[in-house]
């Protein structure tokens, strides 16, 4: 991958007579935000693609090198805009572990942080099994699947009082507890949503065109997975069984029963492009179980306590004692981790660096895509499932 300072790989002296250069994006609906593709065509076999990234910088590490940690959050937030709750969650672990204080968040805080980074988790999901079926053709089950992450956001904006940006998780705590029946709106809405899911199955996941566009295209050895840093749903499509949530045990999954699905190869080829999809619609149904078993702690006697107070232990000044810690997450597409170099007990932290798991995943683009066709190369693109944000922090 290359900035878009850069000059452009492919010089029309270093093609022969019959490729031909062209640009998919920087604007444009295939690329999933803006980014662009320099890709090299033999007709309409794909000979090269270099991802051109930097069109949408955020600043984050620079910021956070600037800003004392709780004012960071914010900044978190922005670079997976689609699933900021579990950066969030990332970001605070870290900051509690530099300051010794995670043994004593209160197990309530912990449910609702992750009740909240499940429905963040279904809702980024929504949006890139709704958008890749767009990619592929299929308008519906797009429109389907935005009609019920709406509600999902309704959920989060009721907590938050924020739709999609929320710096709602805290360090060492939270910034308010749950309103007053939004457990029983949110067991209502994941009954309502169970069926809706084998709905988007026989829609989009089985349908016969569907499989023809998605399988054995774009596969991914595992191999090359592990040697590209490939995490999440991409590494577990090539059928590696590997879950933060459950290699790290953090929070309280370790409390919760759910399954980490792993590639099944629709055309006996594993880590294709169906996979891919396959695999978040499966995790989509495995966070409905975790929501369910957080709905229930939270509303067991003598856990559902409304005078409790999310921000007891949030320090009013967070001093770190001088350390090097690197903390990390299962965000919807894979590792977010966060490293920390603390000086002299400071607020603000020397070095923060972001580990994003859409900038690893599409490394890997150029060696699913050669060989492909134009169709394929979209088709393999929107299932590796990018934030640009992320990718350009």
């Amino acid at each position: 991958m290359t900035s878009n300072a850069e000059p452009t790989k492919y010089q029309h002296t270093a093609l022969s007579d019959t490729q031909m250069l062209i640009n998919l994006g920087p604007q444009h609906p295939a690329t999933h935000g803006i980014m662009r593709l320099e890709v090299v065509l033999e007709g309409e076999k794909v000979v090269d693609v270099v991802p051109h990234i930097g069109y949408l910088h955020r600043c984050f590490e620079k910021h956070a090198s600037q800003l004392p940690y709780p004012q960071i959050i914010p900044f978190v937030d922005r670079m997976d805009y689609l699933a900021a709750i579990n950066s969030e969650h990332a970001f605070a672990m870290g900051v509690e572990k530099m300051l010794g204080i995670t043994e004593q968040i209160p197990r309530r805080v912990e449910y609702i942080r992750v009740l909240l980074a499940e429905l963040n988790r279904l809702a980024s999901h929504m949006i890139a099994i709704g958008t890749y079926g767009i990619d592929l053709g299929s308008k519906t089950a797009f429109l389907w699947l935005m009609r019920d992450r709406e509600y999902i956001l309704r959920l989060l904006e009721w907590v938050t009082g924020a739709r999609m940006l929320y710096n709602y998780i805290w360090i060492g705590g939270l910034y308010y507890d749950l309103p007053a029946g939004f457990e029983t709106k949110c067991a209502d809405f994941m009954q309502y949503l169970q069926p809706r899911l084998a709905e988007i199955d026989i829609l989009l996941t089985d349908n016969p065109i569907f499989i023809q566009r998605t399988a054995g295209i774009g596969v991914l050895p595992l191999v090359t997975a592990i040697n590209y840093a490939i995490s999440g749903p991409m590494l577990r499509a090539s059928g590696l069984r590997i879950d933060l949530r459950r290699v790290d045990a953090y929070s309280v999954y370790p409390e919760l029963e759910f399954e980490i699905p792993i590639g099944q190869g629709m055309m006996g080829k594993v880590g294709d492009c169906w996979d891919r999809n396959w695999i978040r619609v499966q995790e989509c149904k495995e966070s409905i179980k975790i929501i369910a078993q957080c709905l229930a702690f939270l509303t067991k006697e003598g856990n559902a306590n409304r005078t409790f107070d999310p921000q007891k232990i949030v320090p009013k000044k967070v001093l770190v004692p001088e350390q090097d810690c690197y903390t990390r997450a299962e965000n919807p597409r894979g590792e977010v981790g966060f490293f920390f170099r603390a000086t002299e007990n400071k607020a603000i932290p020397y070095r923060c660096k972001a580990r994003t798991p859409s900038f690893s995943n599409l490394s890997v683009l150029p060696q699913l895509a050669k060989g492909g066709t134009v169709a394929d190369l979209v088709a393999i693109l929107g299932s590796i499932d990018i934030v640009v944000g992320e990718i350009d922090r």
